[in-house]
């Protein structure tokens, strides 16, 4: 079988996108894994599939898999890589709304960025100088003095396949240095289980979290993760409940290409 695809990244958070609307969107573990290897296939951290909804209201369906090949909750990065892929594939123009695993999200282009809103935050648990919260994929927030000195694979694993975590199938990781009005950030992401150079909902959760954590951020909160500069907006009801949450970043076509599979 012979495979259309094109290539897309988010702050280094890179995808493989393909057009499902015209075939079975499933797919299997194996053909997943395989598009995302990055010695054999295309390479890439997840595969989304841009289908149809069967909401008349909606521009698009996103189905997402983790590059191990299992379909996984929400990603922000996806999420604006694939209003970007509706766009090229002229299903949108400036701005739509798409249904997603954890709901619909509203988006909007801004120049040569997307805007994503993301899912609202109705709890936040908090112990020491750590965070967990859900922004569509659950997320454990560490803060630590220097990102530079951590080894982020083996600290992020540990805490990923810890028996907190046993019963949800674990949790992606981030961990935060603070630097002024700008928070850096490193992710363990689960399903890639390494670290990848961005994550969108990581983001998003890192940003509330130390909102809540610290004083003096002013938003919108600017996040740097390793492979580029993201922004998080929000309204903030109260320590547990967050609404009106917008994640801005660049979301850059790579390649398109045709793979034998």
């Amino acid at each position: 079988m012979k495979l259309n695809f094109n290539k897309y990244q988010g702050a280094g958070n890179d995808f493989v996108m393909i057009d499902a609307r015209e075939f079975n969107e499933n797919f299997s573990n194996e053909l997943v894994q395989f598009l995302c290897d990055r010695r054999f296939g295309v390479g890439a951290d997840g595969l989304i599939l841009l289908a149809n909804s069967k909401q008349s209201h909606v521009d698009f369906k996103m189905v997402y898999y983790n590059a191990d090949g299992h379909e996984s909750t929400m990603c922000g990065n996806g999420g604006r890589c694939i209003v970007a892929f509706a766009k090229k594939l002229g299903l949108i123009e400036k701005s739509c709304v798409f249904e997603a695993i954890d709901g619909l999200h509203e988006a909007y282009f801004e120049e040569d960025l997307v805007q994503l809103k993301m899912s609202n935050i109705t709890e936040i648990k908090q112990e020491s100088d750590s965070f967990y919260l859900n922004t569509g994929s659950p997320h454990h927030i560490v803060f630590v003095d220097d990102l530079s000195s951590i080894d982020i694979k083996k600290k992020g694993a540990d805490i990923r396949y810890s028996s907190a975590y046993e019963s949800q199938n674990g949790t992606n990781v981030n961990f935060i240095q603070k630097k002024g009005n700008q928070l850096l950030i490193r992710t363990y992401e689960r399903g890639v289980e390494d670290e990848t150079l961005a994550c969108g909902t990581g983001v998003t959760a890192a940003a509330i979290a130390s909102f809540v954590k610290y004083e003096n951020l002013k938003k919108p909160i600017q996040v740097k993760a390793v492979g580029g500069d993201l922004s998080v907006d929000f309204n903030m009801k109260n320590a547990q409940n967050f609404e009106d949450i917008w994640l801005k970043g660049p979301a850059k076509f790579v390649f398109k290409g045709e793979i034998e599979c």
